[in-house]
């Protein structure tokens, strides 16, 4: 094949390479089957919790159960929280994980169009597989955080560009806008349902710029690419926003409160900026400095290089290339791989700027392999020489890579269920939780007519002074005014913060009816009646 041939690969797949994808597909949903159930602090806190709430009307009833991401989207959690409560709990995870596993699928195409080898499909199907192992990959199969169901979307949104790059550079123009706003819009979508993936829609937007073609083709992708995008944010996101705007007087509520200030929360952006760095040398050497210790960029443990590699060796490709390097043999085609390039870099450095917290871009982890074929395949070196270094690293990574799980439990129906203790009189009750620990899963469990208020945790506090504090107060005055019952929930080793969160409403614990309960999840918790004090 020479250098000059550059046409993209038709897309229709052989059978062997269908029965790849469906056998490595199934093999993800089976292996989420043998790690069991997810009990992840995001899971517990409110993955359960904001599906439920939406779809049976808790939002006027409970307050601040899953702390501000009560307040999150739900559109992206209510599939598998449907698929969870009205199917066997075994299907609902295998389904999760098959979905993730899906993944490959994109990868693949990707690899499979961008390789410039006789054996572009082993080659592809390596890459593939090799980019779903990684470090953080591996622990985020059958959980909820979503970061790797949504990088099926983008990672398809950019496939599209790298298949269809002949048509988006030189195709009619009309058709030219059709591919770029589909692609835009599957894009735009992920981000109005996860707001962490705006990195890679801008990322997005780059890619379409990298495909090169006249100023015609150029100004047509963006502005399809571009309002097709904003459609999809508009379609997943747009009906959130103005609900949260005429609930709270935030669109994003509470994040970036400073700046539309909510009266009911405090004049703070609540942003998670715990792991942006903030020193240049910090900055240029982010991707090193994780890799060798992963708590300075995640709560979440592990140990991985693909995106180190990937970024050291992009930046040597980089350098290469500005001073007019160019290889004769290279390894990768050039075309397919420019925009790839390009999308992982300004979504990394955008990520940079706005997160710095790994899991976000768990999808550059599955992207990591790929991109060190194409930083290396592009250097002036002979085909021998990179084939070789690709394959050493490509062993680097697998031999590196370390996964400390998070803890699961034993696949059990149904999905979540927790012994909660019987009230007496449920219709006279109201339930007030504490502490910072996620309680969220919990609530379904509790009789529909109960209303749950989180009156202590990382969003508010009994002396803060907010509107939010003292709209529960008053509920809680009035509820027991009107001679109705108290109790409070809490993780079973934060009652020492429990006690002290009620002095600020007036309550007590009444500690000799106290219970402890577990779920089939994790976690033991204390239930217990309160009393006002002085007692009256």
């Amino acid at each position: 094949m020479s250098v000059d041939n550059v046409e993209p690969r038709a897309l229709k797949l052989s059978a062997q390479e269908w029965l790849f994808l469906g056998i490595t597909i199934v093999f993800w949903g089976c292996y989420v089957l043998w790690l069991g159930k997810d009990t992840s602090w995001d899971f517990r806190n409110y993955h359960w919790y904001i599906p439920y709430a939406f779809l049976n009307g808790r939002e006027g009833i409970d307050m601040l159960v899953a702390h501000q991401a009560t307040y999150y989207n739900p559109f992206q959690d209510i599939p598998f929280y449907l698929l969870a409560v009205h199917t066997p709990a075994w299907f609902a995870l295998f389904t999760l994980g098959a979905v993730q596993g899906a993944n490959v699928v994109p990868l693949y195409i990707l690899g499979r169009q961008t390789l410039r080898i006789e054996e572009y499909k082993l080659g592809a199907a390596a890459l593939a597989l090799l980019g779903q192992t990684g470090g953080l990959g591996l622990n985020m199969f059958g959980t909820t955080y979503h970061d790797n169901t949504m990088s099926i979307l983008i990672l398809a949104s950019l496939a599209i560009l790298v298949v269809q790059r002949k048509q988006l550079s030189e195709g009619p123009l009309w058709r030219v806008a059709a591919i770029a706003a589909l692609a835009g819009f599957v894009t735009g979508s992920t981000v109005g349902l996860k707001l962490p993936e705006t990195p890679f829609a801008i990322g997005f937007a780059a890619a379409l710029v990298a495909l090169g073609g006249d100023w015609k083709h150029q100004t047509t992708r963006l502005v399809a690419g571009g309002l097709a995008g904003l459609i999809g944010v508009a379609a997943c996101m747009g009906y959130w926003t103005v609900h949260m705007e005429h609930l709270t007087g935030n669109p994003l509520f509470p994040y970036f409160n400073d700046a539309f200030k909510s009266p009911l929360a405090l004049p703070a952006p609540y942003r998670d900026m715990r792991f942006l760095p903030t020193h240049f040398w910090t900055a240029a050497a982010f991707p090193i400095l994780f890799s060798l210790n992963w708590a300075i960029a995640d709560d979440i443990p592990f140990r991985d290089i693909r995106v180190m590699l990937a970024y050291v060796t992009a930046i040597v490709a980089i350098i290469v290339w500005l001073a007019g390097k160019r290889s004769k043999d290279p390894l990768v085609i050039p075309e397919a791989a420019r925009p790839i390039l390009v999308f992982a870099a300004v979504s990394y450095l955008v990520w940079l700027k706005l997160f710095a917290i790994y899991r976000y871009i768990v999808l550059l982890e599955m992207l990591g392999p790929l991109l060190v074929a194409i930083a290396i395949g592009l250097l002036p070196v002979r085909r021998r020489v990179q084939l070789i270094a690709l394959a050493a690293l490509c062993l680097a990574m697998a031999a590196t890579t370390h996964v400390e799980y998070i803890e699961r439990s034993p696949i059990s129906d149904p999905f979540v269920q927790a012994d909660v203790p019987k009230i007496v009189h449920p219709d006279q009750a109201m339930v007030l939780l504490t502490g910072n620990g996620p309680l969220g899963f919990i609530a379904p469990s509790f009789p529909r007519n109960i209303a749950l208020l989180r009156i202590d945790g990382w969003m508010v506090q009994p002396q803060d002074g907010t509107q939010m504090t003292r709209t529960m107060k008053n509920r809680v005055a009035g509820h027991m005014a009107h001679g109705g019952d108290v109790y409070v929930l809490s993780d079973a080793y934060d009652m020492g913060r429990t006690r002290d969160a009620l002095v600020g409403y007036g309550l007590r614990i009444d500690w000799l009816k106290c219970t402890v309960f577990d779920t089939n999840i994790i976690g033991d918790y204390e239930f217990c009646p309160l009393f006002k004090w002085p007692r009256q």
